[in-house]
């Protein structure tokens, strides 16, 4: 299966001024050179604390945030480039579900105005065909048809979220970005969301781009993991090889702190505590950036950034201490 999206070397940094209105100007790099590729119809997870730079990786892919230097490649075609008619062509194929239901939907619209502001914005379609259009998204989502009449604050935090999900679907998108969409649901609620996720997902043939910190949401949705530190990908693999045998130090504490109903599971799995906090993201170790808080970390890891290499079939990891494949 061919890849969908293709980011190379992407970079996002933020300028930051120091001393005042004419000190010197110094850069936050979020993003720091980091390459991933998604097949069509599969889901890739970003994963990682907050902080690493997993959404502001989705926002720069879905052209919200300016890129630094890079490329994002959809269907072999640079987008980051594009302006004026070619990036709204462009913004047909690549939506957006944001992490908070309550706060991304506009409380002056009405549910069916918010699900078809994207046909308004970036379609030439016929206002009774928008309409139809409103009707179907609903139902696909289980909203019911009078619902569209009413106005975010009358539904529950699911269903704003489905309006969401509806609202992304509108332009009959290639690829969706979920930015941690169930982090602000009740756990009953995050189910049902995941597995409406999934079953639109095999609908419409789409392609997700999944941000999240939860592991165990990760497991249940995605068919790859890359895991994001201080603005760099330490692991990327499928999810099975990755949940079976974590290569890289920061990894193994994520899962390790995975909670489990399996009361054997929790026995055996050893909790891997990280000390400390992360480094000064204006001022990044010169070495691999977790050494400072890796408890396996030698004098190389400290002096020299590991690259991101592949030690097995589809496993890529950024660690001096895992050994190349004989």
């Amino acid at each position: 299966m061919s890849d969908l999206l293709n980011v190379e070397n992407l970079c996002v940094r933020f300028e930051v001024k120091r001393g005042g209105m004419f000190g010197k100007k110094s850069y936050l790099h979020a993003v720091d050179d980091i390459s991933f590729a998604v097949k069509k119809g599969e889901t890739l997870a970003i994963v990682g604390e907050s902080g690493s730079g997993k959404t502001t990786a989705a926002l720069a892919v879905a052209r919200l945030v300016n890129a630094w230097r890079g490329k994002v490649e959809l269907d072999g075609r640079d987008i980051l480039p594009l302006d004026g008619a070619e990036l709204r062509r462009a913004r047909r194929r690549v939506q957006f579900i944001f992490q908070d239901p309550y706060s991304s939907l506009n409380p002056r619209q009405r549910a069916e105005a918010i699900v078809k502001e994207p046909l308004d914005s970036l379609s030439d379609k016929p206002e009774a065909e928008k309409a139809e259009i409103v009707a179907r998204l609903f139902k696909a989502v289980g909203l019911r048809p009078e619902q569209q009449r009413l106005f975010p604050h009358q539904f529950s935090g699911g269903q704003r979220q489905r309006i969401g999900i509806a609202r992304a679907l509108a332009t009959q998108p290639e690829l969706i970005i979920c930015d941690e969409p169930v982090s602000a649901l009740d756990v009953a609620v995050q189910a049902q969301i995941l597995n409406l996720l999934r079953r639109l997902q095999k609908e419409f043939g789409l392609t997700y781009l999944f941000i999240s910190h939860d592991l165990g949401v990760v497991q249940h949705m995605s068919d790859s993991i890359a895991v994001m530190y201080m603005g760099k990908v330490v692991e990327h693999a499928d999810r099975i090889s990755l949940f079976s045998n974590p290569l890289h130090p920061y990894t193994a504490a994520l899962l390790s702190a995975v909670p489990s109903v399996d009361k054997a599971r929790r026995e055996a799995t050893k909790r891997i505590l990280i000390p400390g906090d992360p480094p000064d993201p204006m001022n990044p170790p010169k070495g691999c950036r977790f050494a400072t808080r890796c408890p396996l970390a030698e004098a190389r890891c400290r002096e020299t950034p590991p690259a991101l290499r592949e030690v097995a079939s589809g496993h890529r990891v950024a660690c001096h201490l895992v050994p190349d494949p004989a």
